[in-house]
């Protein structure tokens, strides 16, 4: 039988974890006690941190996850003993939600590309042809709006799922006067084949489901675009190398 949709997210199975291995910690404090050696708070919160960073591990979650599940004990631990107000703590968590959602929902964090891919992705548009382009997990819109003016006939859009950066993008497109545009949503609910360019730059738990979608969805002669993460079906792929050192940024042409 298939999880309920909620347990899927990557965020609640963290949750579910650390409340997994504070059943163990527990267990292994009462042992340590039994036997004269009474553990240190700090001790039990370290235990618990290893503990689920090893589950998290064993079950596949996303790599980031782990340093995350490691510290998170030891962060509330600190929290406590700092005697905050309780309002900081829903403050904190409003804005990181706002930020992250994307996160929780997709396994995709916020990864922001730089200037130097935004170029390269421009050499990839012709300057005399009105083509649609969008930039899925648009962040805080600088690819969209770098492509905009640079190419003045490209119609240029950029989708977003996580509110705060959304919101963000949306102000500096109005501020600026680019003819940028930015939605807020998911991208899985778009017709790949109403776009002659498709750029993602998002994660390894997302590129078999994006493959997929564009196969099936994108029209010849456009164009799938991904930095740093390549799609491991993937056929007739080209690269580029932006920076020295860093990712290459990857194409495919349908």
């Amino acid at each position: 039988m298939t999880a309920p949709r909620i347990l899927r997210a990557p965020a609640v199975q963290a949750l579910l974890i650390q409340l997994l291995a504070l059943l163990p910690t527990a267990a292994l404090a009462f042992a340590l006690e039994s036997f004269g050696t009474e553990p240190t708070i700090l001790t039990a919160a370290l235990i618990q941190g290893l503990l689920a960073m090893a589950i998290t591990w064993k079950l596949g979650l996303a790599r980031w996850w782990r340093p995350i599940q490691l510290l998170f004990p030891i962060a509330v631990l600190a929290a406590s003993a700092l005697h905050l107000p309780p309002w900081i703590f829903l403050v904190l968590f409003l804005i990181l939600l706002g930020w992250y959602w994307s996160t929780f929902r997709t396994q995709v964090p916020y990864y922001p590309s730089n200037e130097a891919v935004w170029r390269a992705v421009e050499g990839m548009l012709p300057r005399d042809k009105p083509l649609r382009v969008i930039d899925i997990g648009s962040g805080l819109g600088g690819m969209a709006m770098h492509l905009a003016k640079a190419r003045p006939l490209a119609q240029v859009e950029g989708i977003e799922l996580a509110p705060v950066p959304w919101l963000v993008s949306r102000l500096r497109a109005r501020l600026s006067g680019s003819r940028a545009s930015f939605v807020r949503g998911d991208y899985e609910k778009l017709d790949f084949g109403d776009y002659d360019l498709v750029f993602a730059y998002l994660s390894p738990a997302a590129m078999p489901g994006l493959w997929a979608k564009a196969k099936a969805e994108m029209q010849n002669s456009s164009l799938l675009v991904s930095y740093e993460f390549e799609i491991p079906a993937g056929q007739s792929v080209k690269t580029i190398l932006t920076t020295e050192g860093g990712p290459l940024l990857y194409s495919w042409q349908f």
